[in-house]
């Protein structure tokens, strides 16, 4: 081999070894990339883990869901502002609850305290509890709700969400504007409001269902705007019937009892079943806290169907009553005087009012009610619930006790307010009628006054015109006129009506003396004071 050929042959070896070399190397060096990229990802993720993927949207539908989309047009939140005022005489159930539970009619004449109501806590009652700061001077907000039973605008609410608000606004779900409404009428005995917008159209109201049909354990859903949060969905079961708050002063209210929860701002929402129809109207909790633990109230919608029939149809509600007051059944001086009396079973009579139908038919106190109307009365509601429900002036016949020998007695049922008008008189009715009252200068709504009126509240001047309400910053206010104020002349001239008072005001002008002479409830002792307020007539008589 010439040397040419050996230089030739050693050149591709050599070239052989380099490019084997190179290979060898582009392997290895894959080959710890590999690694290393494996290693980086192991080390930024769990090991074994992969990836969530989200299916495809499918509507699961329940029954709690579809009750919830049905109901949200009907449900609504209601907002109600106070305006400050210089004056004010509280009323309303957070007044009345502090006294006797059944005192002046068919019921308890002592309740006695203690039994714990401390624990219950009534949503607008008082916001603030014991200790609340002076608000007379500044405007108030609360916040509440109401459930659509008419298409007209009609909607049923409590009480104590709307009592005495100068101003009231309705919220409808997923519709931003506020809609006023108005006070149609008030039922302060079962803690009821009916109230009216007129402002919204193709309202769709709810489905009304039957309270007598629920059963313990049945599921119940509640809906309102609890803390504010509206349309709001929190279901439960119930929990017990016929349930009576300890202490509580109105013997109409026997509650459904729930664990939905409930917390204020539920107040005046509707209780559904399963069906999606409203069974009660949300009213009170017990409660250490004031919220939500557990237990809750809402007034049977067969008792709150009543209450609202008769507000559509007088604007108030007339109950009947025969004018007697018993210990309740339960109590150890009630099962005493029966057995006194050798019963085991009735109501026992602890008064009579004077002038009233018991009276007038010859019950007297001591007697046993056992029967009405060919029925056995075994206990209070056996005589309560159907007397109050049946029309004043309807006859009863009264099974009766006496000395040992049965006697029946025909009894006219009157009406609970003129019989017994200290409790159920004036006051909460005679109120409900504030948002009817005629607007008039000075700065005051007015109502002409009533016989009945006047003999339940002890008017005996005649003549007259009552004050509903009078606006802040106003001519009235600035004289000390007050709401509840009789108004009996004006400027030396007697007024007898709405329309003679607004005769007057129509020849005062700016500047001019105004004098009024007024009649004023003395807080102590209930009689009426005369007196003058006097002042000069402003720019603006408003």
């Amino acid at each position: 081999m010439s040397f040419l050929d050996k230089l030739r042959t050693q050149k591709l070896l050599s070239f052989t070894l380099v490019l084997f070399t190179l290979s060898v190397g582009i392997v290895i060096g894959t080959l710890i990339t590999s690694s290393s990229v494996r290693a980086a990802k192991d080390a930024q993720a769990a090991p074994g883990a992969t990836e969530l993927k989200i299916p495809s949207p499918v509507e699961l539908s329940t029954a709690f869901s579809q009750i919830a989309k049905t109901l949200e047009p009907s449900v609504v939140n209601i907002s109600t502002t106070y305006f400050a005022k210089t004056t004010t005489t509280p009323r309303g159930r957070s007044q009345r609850r502090q006294a006797s539970p059944f005192g002046d009619d068919q019921g308890d004449s002592d309740s006695g305290n203690g039994n714990g109501m401390e624990e219950f806590f009534r949503f607008f009652g008082n916001p603030f509890g014991q200790g609340a700061p002076d608000m007379s001077n500044r405007n108030r907000e609360a916040l509440g709700s109401g459930v659509v039973v008419d298409k007209a605008g009609y909607i049923l609410t409590n009480n104590h969400v709307v009592d005495q608000a100068d101003q009231i606004k309705v919220k409808f779900a997923g519709d931003p504007t506020q809609y006023d409404a108005k006070v149609v009428g008030v039922d302060e005995q079962t803690d009821l409001a009916v109230i009216r917008v007129v402002d919204k159209t193709n309202l769709i109201p709810a489905k009304i269902g039957n309270s007598d049909a629920v059963q313990v354990g049945d599921w119940a859903v509640a809906i309102g705007s609890p803390f504010g949060f509206q349309a709001t969905v929190t279901a439960g079961i119930i929990s017990a019937k016929e349930r009576d708050i300890p202490g509580d002063t109105s013997q109409y209210q026997h509650f459904l009892q729930t664990d939905a929860a409930i917390n204020p701002g539920n107040s005046g929402g509707p209780l559904l079943n399963a069906r999606g129809e409203v069974i009660g109207i949300n009213t009170a909790i017990a409660s250490h806290s004031g919220s939500y633990e557990g237990i809750g109230f809402a007034l049977p919608i067969n008792t709150a169907a009543e209450v609202y029939n008769q507000i559509i149809k007088n604007g108030k509600v007339t109950r009947g009553s025969i004018g007697i007051t018993f210990p309740a059944s339960d109590r150890p001086e009630a099962r005493a005087n029966l057995k006194v009396a050798g019963v085991n079973e009735g109501v026992f009579v602890q008064s009579v009012a004077p002038g009233g139908p018991a009276e007038k038919a010859g019950i007297e106190p001591g007697d046993v009610i056992v029967a009405l109307n060919g029925k056995p009365v075994r206990e209070g509601n056996d005589l309560v619930n159907p007397i109050t429900a049946t029309p004043v002036g309807t006859t009863v016949t009264l099974g009766v006790m006496r000395d040992g020998k049965r006697q029946d007695f025909k009894v006219t049922t009157g009406d609970i307010a003129q019989i017994f008008p200290d409790r159920f008189g004036g006051g909460g009715q005679q109120e409900a009628g504030k948002p009817e009252g005629t607007s008039a200068k000075f700065g005051i709504d007015i109502e002409n006054l009533t016989d009945p009126w006047r003999q339940a509240n002890g008017v005996k001047q005649a003549g007259g015109v009552r004050i509903v309400s009078v606006k802040p910053d106003s001519f009235a206010e600035e004289i000390g006129l007050q709401p509840g104020d009789i108004v009996l002349a004006i400027n030396r001239t007697p007024v007898n009506s709405v329309e003679a008072v607004g005769r007057l005001q129509a020849n005062l002008k700016a500047g001019d003396a105004v004098q009024l002479r007024v009649l004023r409830r003395n807080g102590r002792n209930g009689d009426w004071t005369p007196l003058f307020v006097a002042g000069m007539l402003p720019n603006s008589s408003q």
